[in-house]
């Protein structure tokens, strides 16, 4: 069973088709006439528009699938940044530990190679005390 726009859409394409027939006989159209053509004239506009409207949700569709498709995109490229930044993390503590680790290392030997020019430095002032009293005693 059809539905009741498209018996109204048939019934005023029938109407109009008499209106234009009157035309064409030359005859004085009556107000219904008019309003008859002019309903037409709209039913006609309308129904390019929801051509219009359908070819637009149409491109409107496409156009959300690229957007999810670059979105799906975007969000693998996401994932693999993400996933290289916190490797590059992981190396970069790594690093900082093992920077960390030899640095105490070197203080360490650092403080023993300054305790060792320490006595060298104790030592050499008891060798000049030597020299001097041995030269003290030389003279004399």
């Amino acid at each position: 069973m059809a539905d009741a726009s498209s018996i109204a859409y048939d019934a005023l394409k029938m109407a109009v088709e008499h209106v234009l027939g009157k035309i064409r006989e030359g005859k004085k159209l009556s107000t219904e006439d008019v309003l008859v053509l002019y309903l037409g004239t709209i039913v006609s506009d309308l129904k390019e528009i929801r051509t219009e409207i359908a070819r637009l949700d149409s491109r409107i569709d496409e156009t959300n699938k690229r957007i999810d498709q670059t979105n799906q995109r975007i969000d693998d490229i996401v994932k693999t940044l993400s996933a290289r930044i916190d490797e590059t993390n992981r190396r970069i503590d790594e690093t900082n530990k093992r920077i960390d680790d030899l640095a105490k290392s070197l203080t360490a030997q650092i403080g023993e190679v300054n305790k060792r020019i320490d006595a060298v430095q104790i030592t050499l002032l008891e060798i000049q005390k030597l020299l001097v009293e041995l030269v003290k005693t030389r003279l004399q």
